[in-house]
């Protein structure tokens, strides 16, 4: 075998945070001199990154490593549904290792013990900014692994453990080599980013000639340093929220919230165990957009949690009404195996699931259109995604890559993938908007 001969396939499912953990245990393989393979065929080895949060998640698991394993034969199993070992095995015996989220050493062992790395350290070299599986000019920043919260539907903090938040110099260096290798918009991921630094006690590290605190408002000031789009994914409505909304009216960092509400019912979040059940949201949310008219809201929520009445469903869809959030999505309760939800109440049957459902996402996307309409004839800038024949895919300050809408712009073939533009909105629908480039 040549140096180079070691090919590791990947699959790679769930979350941003997952696709994190798959782009630093290819950049570690990368710098022991493993290639990434293409396909089953050309892989001496697969890994396979699962998911396990809800039951369809798992069964997507499930059957990815099923195909790994027919179509190669020689598979490592390791993320969230790797903490249900026995759940695996019951179904795919064959699987030459099994480890857990976030376990990169346990993965790197596995894969030396099957796949034995042949590599000559003065000769293969890795870019400074790692392997990723996005984009060129995008990435995904993790701040930190596991949460502290309890919310009754969720096994998070089972699978990944507590709040373990990344010092902030560490952070702000790795993102500052991916604006140096190109990328044009950081997007900031964890499981409660709101949360980031309790564990450390906002422990303070230099960066760049300055002190900064292992905080919330420090990394969004920090990150807001770099010169590109700065998107905040998973923020919990904690008072000290507040705080950041100034630096996204001053153009810091974009003017863009994804805030997991999951209700607005008073009482199904309280069984649900949110954390800031009791906050009056919809009060906060006005204090937000009276500082910053041009703010971005987008959220998920649950329909159907065990013992929802219909009054509290109603609640729920009078709350969105006044909440008017910009991009919404939304999934019925699945139960999920050691979620304490389980026995919130008696489980709504999946035809009022089904109903809910519908007039939940009939309501918001009527506010999606209405907010969308609003933005026809203005000028905003984009980034470019893709190009696809003569239109080019841009997203605005206000979509997040791959989960909420784009702009498409018209007679735009010649413009650059990763390229910032300023267009005119010439029409909106639903959820997308198509718009002409500003000359000059």
């Amino acid at each position: 075998m040549s140096r180079l001969n070691p090919k590791v396939g990947f699959v790679s499912l769930g979350c941003p945070k997952a696709l994190v953990d798959s782009e630093r245990i290819l950049t570690r393989l990368r710098a022991e001199g493993y290639t990434v393979a293409p396909d089953y065929d050309s892989a001496d080895v697969v890994v396979v990154n699962t998911c396990g949060f809800i039951d369809s998640a798992i069964d997507e698991s499930l059957d990815a490593i099923g195909e790994a394993l027919e179509q190669n034969g020689r598979v490592i199993v390791t993320g969230c549904l790797g903490a249900n070992p026995q759940r695996i095995l019951e179904r795919h015996p064959r699987v030459l290792k099994i480890t857990g989220p976030h376990a990169y050493e346990d993965v790197l062992t596995a894969v030396h013990e099957h796949l034995p790395p042949k590599h000559d350290p003065f000769v293969d070299l890795v870019p400074p900014q790692g392997i990723r599986l996005t984009p060129r000019h995008y990435a995904y920043l993790k701040i930190s692994e596991g949460c502290n919260n309890k919310c009754s539907f969720c096994i998070i903090p089972d699978l990944r453990g507590k709040l373990a938040s990344r010092p902030i110099d560490a952070v702000l260096t790795e993102a500052g080599k991916l604006v140096d290798a190109g990328v044009r918009e950081l997007l900031v991921i964890s499981q409660d980013t709101s949360a980031y630094g309790v564990d450390l006690k906002y422990r303070a590290a230099p960066w760049r000639g300055q002190d900064y605190e292992t905080r919330f408002l420090d990394l969004a000031r920090g990150l807001g340093s770099l010169g590109v789009w700065v998107r905040m994914h998973y923020v919990y409505p904690y008072p000290h929220v507040d705080d950041v909304v100034p630096l996204m009216a001053e153009g810091k960092i974009l003017p863009y919230l994804d805030i997991p509400f999951q209700h607005g019912s008073p009482s199904v979040l309280k069984r649900m165990k949110r954390p800031a059940h009791a906050e009056n949201t919809l009060a906060r949310i006005a204090r937000w957009r009276s500082v910053c008219p041009q703010l971005t809201l987008r959220s998920t929520f649950i329909v159907g949690f065990p013992g929802e009445t219909e009054a509290e469903f109603e609640e729920l869809l009078a709350w969105l009404d006044e909440a008017q959030l910009d991009r919404v999505g939304a999934f019925k309760y699945s139960p999920v195996a050691g979620a304490v939800a389980n026995d919130a109440g008696v489980h709504i049957t999946p035809e009022v699931q089904e109903e809910r459902l519908a007039r939940f996402m009939e309501r918001a996307q009527a506010i999606s259109s209405a907010r969308l309409a609003a933005r026809v004839g203005k000028i905003e800038t984009v980034l470019v995604d893709a190009i696809e024949g003569n239109v080019a895919i841009a997203r605005s300050r206000g979509d997040a890559p791959e989960i909420d809408g784009v702009v498409r712009i018209t007679k735009g073939s010649k413009l650059a993938v990763g390229e910032f533009v300023r267009v005119k909105i010439t029409h909106a629908d639903d959820y997308d908007l198509r718009a002409t480039v500003v000359a000059g």
